[in-house]
Order: C-alpha cells, then structure tokens, then sequence
C-alpha cells in the first residue's frame, strides 16, 4: 500500500464509509491491532484496580494514583517521543513498542506492592508515547482526506467498545481465575497486535529528515521538539480544538471521580446504579464516534466542535441540577456523546492541517495536553468538591464549557484560523 497524496479536489468530496476505510489494507490491520490492544490494556487496567482495592487495601488516593501512574509520564515523555517519531521508520517503531510493552505488562504479575505497579504502569505509559502518535502518522499517510473522518471514528469506536467490555470482563475473570490471566492476556494482545502491524507494509508519505543540525543533541531534541509546539500555537483552528477536547477530558476528569459520591449521596442509589450510569459515558462516546460520520455530510468540523461543547456543558449542567438517576442517565450519555462529537473533528482536523513531516510532533504534543488536562480533573475535583461539593463542581463545569463555546466563536471568526476548519 502506497502512502496517500496530501492533495485534496476543489470539489466536495464524498466522505468515505468504514467499509470502505477498512478495505485499505494497512488500515484494517492497524484496526484489528487496536481493538485487540486496546481490550488487553483495559482488562489489564481494571484487574489492577481490583488487585490495588481489594488485595493491596489500597485507599482512595492510592487508586487515584494508579490512573495517575500512567497518565503522568505521557504529559512529560510524549513531546519528546514525538520528534523521534517523525525521525523514525514507522512500522519498527510500532512493533517495537507492541514488544516492550509486552514484556512490562508481565511484571504486572509479579509486583505485590502499590509502589510496583505504579513504576510499570508508569513504563508502560513512556512507550505507549511513542505508539500513539506512530499509529497517527500511519493513519494519515495511508487514508485519503476524505477517508479521515471514518477512519478516526472507526478507532474512537474500538476505544469505547474495549473501555465499555473491559471492566466487566475483567471483574468476571479476576473473581474466577485471578488477576494473572488479565495481564497474560494483555501480554497475548500486544504480541497479537505487533503480528498484524508486522503483516502489512506501513509507509511514510514523505522520508524521515534528518534531525536539527546542532553540536548538543539535547538542543537538537529541543529545537525540533519546540518546532511542533510554535506549529500549534500560530494555528488558530488547530489551537482551539485542542483546548476543546483538553476541556472535555477536564470535565471527565472532574466529575470521573466523584460519580460515585453522587450516585451515594445525591441519588441514594446503590453501587449497581453507579455501574450503568458510569458506563452511560463509554455508551454515549460509542454513540456519538459512529453519529459524527454522518454528521460531517451537514455540519461543518467547526460546528461539531462546538456543539461538542455546548453538549458537554448541557450534560453537567443536567447532573447537577436534576438530582434523578433518569437525569444522571440522560446527562451522562449525552457528555459522551458530545465528547465523540469533538473528537473524531479534532482528530482529523490535526492529521489534515499538520505537514507530514511534523504530524508525529504534533500528535504527541495533543495527547500530553489531553493527559495532563485528565490528571488535572483528577487531582483538583476532590479539593473543589470538599470546598463547594459536587454538584457546584458540575455546575463549574458546564460554565467552563459555555465560556469556551463563546470563545471559540469569537476566536475562531477572527481572522486569525488560517485555512479554518
């Protein structure tokens, strides 16, 4: 499979469908990859939180922590991944990841202290940061442009569907056989997915450049590394739908660890409630990721962008104001749904506005800011809860969400967006 031309028709084309996306070879198979990678990282994930809560006694912040293990390095190491993944060839990259992460995702069975699976959770994470924007790169170089809104959905619907599956499967598999079968199948479904990226040709659009001249190779990193972030910064368009999908993760962030306190406090309902209107999330991204190819056929990138975010702040606004479980329910899924909304248009909004040769930069740039503005959400909605308590927080969040739908307009009418969305 030859790497697509960058060149796009004056004339409206028509979008593709996911048949027609998975029809690329190199396409189907990197697909095939993500839905078996993705399900062993889930399983494997909720296997350590069952270990960390119930095995290890672990307490609220240590379970915290665990999310934050991995998040954390890829807000550091992911800038810095992504210049080598502009230098390096793709496909070696993409299996070599697979391998590493294949062998730390072992040592999952042999660490007994809350302290050991941070540090390999935090491993796995520094590799995970130079797959995620190698697996960008080969999705750009191999879809045509009116193949990316399809292609991006077809990968945000392997994410939710192994997020939604993974949790009950793992607490069905860890109560019958153990923890350990959780991570030996995360460890079969990294080897699985470095077999189908090793199957197909992966090509680059463009050959890697040589790394910025310069007598320090740390300065180097730098210099190359600050080329992606100024890139970002001076598109406008680009900019803002970074900080909308960094405001929707924010609010999930926030309202993620506190959905329980509601569901107990607020709703008096029971932890099989929490369950379904947590998963109302996972169902509404799923939703949302399959709506959004057909929504581009009439509603321009920009416009789901922001109504992404006029949706998100709908659906916290409902949380908080409406204190049913049929309430949590509706505003729950809708928060997903609007999320879907937003990511699928920014995803390929990056992969068509960035140069070939800086697109590795710039992906992993995206995602350290989407990880940080997770851990944000995270670490401050207990402090603003214990302040101003929950559903204040939810209310916070909806007014975040509308400040930035009517800063988008403006910012995005100004003048400044370049090519625009």
């Amino acid at each position: 499979m030859t790497p697509m031309s960058t060149a796009t028709a004056s004339a409206p084309v028509t979008q593709l469908t996911f048949r027609e996306v998975l029809r690329i070879d190199a396409i189907r198979r990197i697909w095939y990859a993500q839905l078996v990678s993705l399900f062993g990282d889930f399983l494997a994930l909720f296997a350590v939180i069952a270990v960390v809560s119930f095995r290890m006694h672990g307490t609220p912040s240590q379970l915290t922590g665990v999310q934050i293990a991995y998040m954390l390095p890829m807000v550091f190491v992911g800038p810095i991944a992504g210049v080598f993944v502009d230098r390096w060839p793709l496909k070696p990259t993409l299996i070599a990841s697979d391998l590493v992460r294949a062998v730390l995702a072992l040592l999952l069975i042999v660490s007994t202290e809350v302290w050991h699976v941070y540090l390999v959770l935090g491993a796995l994470s520094c590799v995970s940061a130079f797959f995620s924007p190698a697996q960008t790169v080969a999705i750009r170089n191999h879809v045509p442009p009116h193949g990316l809104v399809a292609s991006n959905a077809l990968m945000q619907m392997a994410f939710m569907g192994s997020r939604i599956v993974g949790p009950v499967t793992a607490g069905a598999v860890v109560a019958a056989f153990g923890p350990a079968i959780c991570y030996v199948v995360d460890v079969g479904s990294f080897l699985a997915s470095a077999a189908l990226i090793g199957s197909v040709a992966i090509a680059r659009a463009e050959s890697p450049q040589a790394m910025e001249s310069s007598s320090n190779r740390i300065h180097a990193i730098w210099v190359d590394m600050r080329k992606g972030m100024d890139f970002i910064f001076h598109h406008a368009a680009l900019l803002f739908v970074i900080l909308a999908m960094a405001a929707g993760l924010f609010t999930i962030g926030c309202f993620g660890p506190l959905i329980s306190i509601y569901v107990r406090d607020t709703l008096e309902a029971d932890s099989g409630t929490f369950g379904i209107i947590s998963g109302a999330v996972g169902f509404g991204m799923l939703f949302g990721t399959q709506a959004v190819r057909q929504l581009t056929t009439r509603l321009s990138h920009e416009t789901l962008v922001l109504s992404g975010l006029a949706g998100i702040g709908a659906g916290v606004a409902l949380l908080g104001a409406v204190p049913l479980v049929p309430a949590a329910l509706a505003a729950t899924f809708t928060i997903g749904f609007a999320f879907g909304a937003i990511m699928v248009p920014a995803q390929t909004l990056t992969q068509r506005e960035t140069p070939h040769d800086m697109l590795g930069r710039v992906a992993s740039t995206q995602i350290s800011v989407l990880f940080l503005a997770q851990i944000l959400g995270l670490v401050l909605s207990g402090t603003l809860a214990d302040l101003f308590g929950v559903r204040m927080v939810f209310f916070g969040c909806a007014v975040l969400s509308v400040a930035l739908v009517g800063a988008g307009k403006l910012f995005l009418r100004s003048g400044k967006s370049g090519a625009g969305l």
